[in-house]
């Protein structure tokens, strides 16, 4: 295959012509006036795709998408959309179709082509072991997948499927057939979103059409999300946080995305300085790595309007170090893949620290004693219960563990211990699972964690319960240690004792080099128990 062919999708415009020469004006035109948007029926307001093709065909020469390689404008996405969903018809007889590709423009592209052809898209984790992916592409049962070849190449073999098909193979040039796209219901499948399997093999989130067209409009009534914002997005597509808030947002409103495939920090500053992002959503380990660009400065981080932290705990000295060197202050958020995800939100204007913020419009939550289900008071710890319409349908083919998460009333129990203050605010304080019971206490790893990683040498940290004949449990921590900086038990044994509760210090403190993480940088605790009976280094 020809070079000129082989950056058809990813590198060249899907119209036929190099993005220098721009697209042609009889694709453009044939489209915009040959299918204009017609009334909004209810059925288009609750489809995830339907507002997308608004957008694309309201703004078709604006550019919508930066990514590592090409800028995309609104008719290039749709051509593209328009020839994958012919493919996906003759190639596919699945509901579902798999997507594995770099976090880009390629990958709303492929998306969008899905649902125009009446399917359900099932993002594929690339950072998954080579056993858990085909787990997910077996379990999902797709017989398709939508890839690209250095995607292939990167993962250094080709999973099992009936039909591997690398978007460079795909005949992109000429005028795509005019279809009208699938119509879908609030309750239809749109997303099946696998979990990462912190906690076993991986679970398929079934996400409705409904469920994250509820949370895209949640999202953009709480923070006024409109089409001047411009997004850097970071994370990778396959997460809920980068498909629903980095990708499918910014199309919805029509505001501007860029993207990169790979996080490294001297780059991400390059992005700020070159595109000025409004919006940067990130996991702490971003917000820190950032700290290690000598060169950053507040200038370059001028135009945030939102810099949100998400997915663990945002630590003290991380936030604070932003916020003294780079004059911004990081706000966190919450939320899961089975609420699409985003249920809290801290607005600059009411930040606080430790808080996520109060619920999003639409979202109701509770705090409830997690043995008897009755309901905690202001400031009191228990389990989080949501509702909303952006919480799953289920999990693919698990009814008894669908049944499980659900409470007799219909609240979704999400397993994280937290509590909500006077003004309803909500602060995450460890999870239910992990929770360790010492002589009778409750303890949660976070509170332990938040101490070690506040001490000069600590980089990052975790801790479980190890289990113990006279007390029951006892906290055992890991630490990584910062550049330099060397290990000290005592010293951070000492540290523990002059901020926590006795029974809350670690019995035993390690390093490691690395702690254990799954592919979005959590810190994965439950592998933390294969080196209890490991030697201390």
């Amino acid at each position: 295959m020809e070079q000129r062919r082989n950056r058809v999708d990813i590198g060249r415009a899907p119209s036929g012509r190099s993005r220098e020469g721009g697209l042609g004006e009889p694709v453009s035109s044939s489209l915009v006036r040959g299918w204009q948007p017609r009334p909004e029926a209810p059925t288009d307001r609750m489809s995830i795709h339907w507002p997308i093709i608004r957008t694309l065909l309201r703004r078709p020469t604006r550019t919508l998408i930066v990514d590592d390689r090409r800028a995309w404008r609104g008719i290039e996405l749709l051509v593209g959309a328009l020839h994958l969903a012919a493919e996906i018809e003759r190639r596919s007889e699945s509901p579902h179709i798999g997507v594995l590709l770099p976090t880009s423009g390629a990958f709303p592209m492929a998306a969008l082509g899905a649902w125009i052809a009446g399917r359900v898209v099932v993002p594929l984790n690339y950072l998954l072991a080579r056993d858990e992916l085909q787990y997910v592409i077996d379990d999902c049962g797709t017989d398709l997948i939508l890839t690209a070849g250095p995607m292939l190449e990167h993962l250094g073999y080709q999973p099992r499927v009936r039909t591997m098909l690398p978007l460079e193979e795909v005949g992109f040039a000429g005028v795509p057939e005019v279809r009208w796209p699938a119509l879908a219901r609030a309750d239809d499948l749109g997303v099946l979103l696998y979990t990462s399997g912190t906690s076993g093999k991986p679970k398929g989130v079934e996400l409705t059409h409904g469920n994250i067209r509820a949370n895209i409009d949640q999202c953009r009534r709480w923070s006024g999300f409109n089409d001047g914002d411009v997004v850097l997005g970071v994370l990778p597509q396959f997460h809920c946080f980068g498909l629903t808030v980095l990708t499918l947002l910014p199309l919805t409103v029509g505001a501007r995305v860029v993207f990169t495939a790979r996080f490294v920090p001297q780059k991400i500053v390059r992005l700020f300085q070159e595109h000025r992002p409004t919006v940067f959503v990130g996991i702490p380990s971003m917000f820190n790595a950032l700290l290690s660009v000598k060169a950053a400065g507040p200038a370059d981080f001028a135009s945030l309007r939102f810099a949100v932290s998400g997915g663990e705990p945002l630590p003290d000295a991380v936030a604070g170090a932003f916020r003294e060197r780079l004059g911004v202050t990081i706000n966190e958020g919450y939320g899961l893949t089975e609420t699409s995800p985003v249920t809290n939100w801290c607005m600059p204007r009411d930040h606080a620290a430790h808080s996520v913020g109060p619920p999003l419009p639409g979202v109701l939550e509770r705090i409830v004693d997690p043995s008897t289900g009755a309901a905690m008071g202001v400031n009191e710890e228990g389990e989080v219960r949501i509702k909303g319409p952006n919480v799953m349908r289920g999990y693919y083919r698990l009814p008894d563990l669908t049944a499980q998460v659900f409470d007799d009333e219909g609240w979704f129990r999400t397993g994280d211990i937290g509590r909500l203050d006077e003004r309803g605010r909500l602060s995450i304080t460890g999870r239910l699972k992990e929770m360790i019971i010492v002589g009778g206490e409750n303890v949660f790893p976070r509170e332990i964690e938040e101490v070690l990683n506040a001490h000069p040498s600590v980089a990052a940290s975790g801790v479980i319960g190890v289990r113990d004949e006279v007390r029951g449990e006892l906290p055992w921590a890991w630490v990584e240690l910062k550049e330099g900086a060397s290990f000290d038990e005592a010293s951070l044994r000492s540290w523990c004792r002059e901020r926590l509760a006795g029974y809350k210090v670690p019995r035993e403190i390690r390093v490691v080099a690395h702690l254990p993480r799954n592919p979005t940088g959590k810190i994965v605790r439950r592998a933390l128990h294969a080196l209890v009976n490991e030697d201390s280094p």
